[in-house]
């Protein structure tokens, strides 16, 4: 029997610790071994970087972030300042962002507690300092108080009215945004629906969502609305905020007014896409609106409730999330029911049909295979009206497919994007 002189755990420990922590430090770590702690080098190189970071279960980034996470909730700072210049200048597809950085730190203050965090932040800014020019990172100043979650965005009111709610997601790359999108909501929602497809689109475009007027946050004035009057509000908010050309993205009510933006104020839309939407009812559909609208003003929107949810939600989904069901369901009988019956009224005699030819811009139209409130031919209808759009059915979706089935709704959109 022959006998290798390679010792295979401590080569393959070797070559992992040089690709997390780098060449250089590697051989000052090995070069300047000494018999006292020679043992202990070849005991860590073993079992800490071929034992431990060899294991295929997680990538490099999960790994260096778990060890972030420990240095900093034992407060073992040289070793977390060894780990933090590592994962900045590390190699491609193993390395972390700043922002991915800061976002560790961030969940530390939380598990292990403030102090430590505050500590971590201070070893990140003065290594940030250091390494910056080489990562093409600069530390700008900024104001704690203007600081919004990147999850949420910066949150604000129109100054014109009825006001209107919003919130802002400016691109979490850092770079100027490859284009602006705003997501409009559906009846009975507001925009806090859109947070999972809004954090999405936020890596690289600014994200508006708001809340229609009689919705969320939004003012609730009386009487009835029509689709040129919250058409005519999301042109207000636009113009407020100096958006230019946008991408609009609206599902349900949001796509009909998607679509009357597009037709009254087109130099503020750049692209659309009308999900689970039409361009007008026939009248026996528009005889139930006016139902609906009554049953409310008499009745009030718990009424109308379990209806709704069977409308937005197909069974399956109804059966396993119910949850999100629930949530859903909280929003729709707390909102305003004089803003609920106003948007009904829009909806219901919303009417652009005839006019559709007139929309020159880029168009997607999804619709959702189980959709009854907003059938796969209401969709079809759409797509033939508008010259060059093009329609995708999303399978095992009914009408609030954005929830429903999120990562084919998101696919879609960002496919969408990609070709504008």
């Amino acid at each position: 029997m022959s006998f290798d002189p390679l010792d295979h755990d401590f080569e393959r420990g070797l070559q992992n610790r040089r690709s997390v922590l780098g060449d250089a430090w590697v051989d000052r770590s090995l070069n300047n071994a000494t018999g006292f702690n020679a043992d202990f080098q070849h005991l860590i190189t073993r079992f800490a970087w071929n034992e431990i970071w060899g294991r295929p279960g997680l990538d490099q980034k999960m790994r260096r972030a778990i060890v972030l996470s420990i240095t900093i909730a034992l407060g073992r700072w040289e070793e977390f300042e060894l780990h933090v210049r590592a994962a900045l200048l590390g190699e491609e597809g193993s390395r972390l962002t700043p922002d991915e950085l800061k976002e560790i730190l961030m969940q530390s203050a939380i598990y292990a507690g403030v102090p430590a965090a505050n500590t971590a932040f201070t070893h990140t800014v003065q290594i940030l300092r250091e390494v910056g020019e080489q990562i093409g990172y600069t530390l700008e100043p900024a104001a704690p108080a203007a600081a919004a979650h990147p999850g949420i965005g910066r949150e604000g009111c129109t100054a014109s009215t009825p006001t209107l709610h919003y919130s802002v997601r400016e691109p979490r790359n850092g770079k100027a945004p490859r284009c602006t999108i705003v997501l409009s909501h559906a009846l009975g929602c507001d925009l806090s629906m859109w947070d999972s497809l809004a954090n999405t689109l936020a890596q690289d475009c600014r994200v508006i969502a708001y809340d229609h007027r009689g919705h969320g946050s939004s003012d609730a004035p009386d009487g009835l609305y029509a689709m040129a009057d919250l058409a005519d509000d999301a042109a207000r908010l636009l113009r407020e905020l100096d958006t230019g050309p946008v991408v609009w993205i609206g599902l349900s009510m949001g796509g009909m007014v998607g679509q009357e933006l597009a037709l009254r104020h087109p130099a503020l839309v750049r692209a659309l896409v009308l999900a689970n939407t039409t361009g007008g009812y026939p009248e026996a559909a528009r005889a139930v609106w006016q139902q609906r609208i009554a049953t409310v003003r008499e009745q009030g929107i718990e009424a109308i409730a379990d209806a709704v949810m069977g409308r937005y939600f197909h069974d399956g989904f109804r059966a396993q999330k119910g949850a999100t069901v629930a949530r859903f369901r909280r929003r729709l009988v707390t909102t305003d029911p004089v803003g609920y019956v106003g948007c009904c009224n829009a909806v219901g005699l919303v009417d652009t049909t005839s006019r559709l030819r007139q929309i020159a811009v880029p168009t997607l139209v999804l619709a959702g295979e189980l959709d009854q409130g907003t059938p796969v031919a209401m969709a079809q209808a759409l797509a033939e009206g508008i010259p060059g759009a093009r329609l995708e059915v999303i399978a095992q979706a009914s009408h609030l497919g954005a929830v429903e089935q999120s990562e084919a709704f998101a696919a879609s959109v960002v496919g969408f994007l990609q070709k504008l």
